[in-house]
């Protein structure tokens, strides 16, 4: 194993640490400059950690650091499956790492790469939660646990599936017998197994439309999911017609004469039994003995009345 002198190491930490990143952001050359970094031997991670421990030594931190970041590469990699950036990954692996160099006790008696192995895994895990879908999937320990490990055992029983005879290797859902495999191995309950499979199967859905190929709005579950009723402008209005054909009513009527209101109510606001209207202009026009043509001249000027009268009220 090729190792970094102690002065080497000293001199390339007191230099920009992260000059091993390229300037323009090359996620493969990061990666190959990373593997390029030569490892520490024991003495000389455990002098560089008691640095930092008893002295604070910044420097000695970064030769820890930049030592370690081909093992936040692959561990990294096996995260990829859930479809975030390779170098977002990283990124939250490098925070880990600092996290384990920063905690690191050199008297414990275990390497840096098994104590920062765990830190690594914890901040990587807590970005995917956070990031994998918009709603969180995850939040209880055996739900976490599940998580990141219900893909993999499928991976496996369909594998021993496919080397015995007669497995469906087709199979997406879990049998009632890997499911209790599941859940004794994973100390889990079987329901909490079957809720997160059912979980991880359903994708996110867009509420908003987004535009089809024509360039226009598609149709979204926003369009089903909004109550229109409940919006404040709606309410308002529907509130104040409430009120209008009410109280406003009644008031317009009180502003007509005997007669006037007579005949707006028997030709607007009542019914009869079998649902049709109420009297005709020929019919009130028999009951005060004179022509229809007057009865609606009567009507007109009423409903002019009326209409000023609910505008006032408004």
């Amino acid at each position: 194993m090729t190792t970094l002198s102690g002065a080497s190491t000293h001199q390339l930490a007191v230099a920009n640490p992260w000059s091993v990143v390229p300037s323009l952001g090359n996620l493969d050359a990061y990666i190959s400059a990373a593997n390029r970094l030569p490892l520490l031997t024991l003495e000389e991670e455990q002098g560089f950690a008691r640095r930092l421990r008893d002295h604070n030594d910044l420097e000695a931190a970064g030769a820890l650091v930049l030592s370690h970041l081909r093992l936040v590469v692959s561990i990294s990699r096996q995260y990829l499956g859930y479809g975030l950036p390779h170098g977002d990954l990283i990124q939250e692996g490098n925070v880990g790492l600092m996290k384990a160099v920063k905690r690191f006790d050199p008297d414990q008696g275990v390497r840096l790469v098994s104590y920062a192995m765990h830190w690594i895994k914890a901040e990587i895990h807590e970005y995917i939660l956070k990031n994998w879908r918009m709603v969180k999937v995850a939040t209880t320990k055996a739900q976490r646990k599940l998580f990141f490990n219900l893909r993999s055992m499928k991976q496996s029983f369909k594998a021993d599936a496919a080397s015995s005879e007669g497995g469906d290797t087709h199979r997406d859902t879990l049998s009632s017998a890997e499911v209790a495999q599941m859940a004794t191995r994973l100390n889990v309950k079987p329901e909490e197994v079957l809720e997160m499979e059912t979980r991880l199967s359903g994708g996110d859905v867009l509420l908003d439309p987004s535009p089809n190929d024509d360039g226009d709005e598609g149709f979204g579950p926003i369009a089903y999911l909004t109550d229109v009723t409940q919006e404040p402008t709606a309410k308002i209005e529907s509130a104040q017609r409430d009120r209008l054909a009410t109280d406003g009513i009644s008031t317009a009527l009180a502003a007509l004469d005997d007669r006037s209101r007579r005949i707006v109510e028997e030709r607007w606001l009542k019914v009869n039994d079998d649902g049709s209207g109420g009297m005709t202009l020929h019919d009130l026009a028999d009951v005060y003995g004179v022509s229809a043509e007057r009865i609606r001249q009567i009507e007109v000027a009423a409903m002019k009345k009326m209409k000023k009268a609910l505008a006032q009220y408004a």
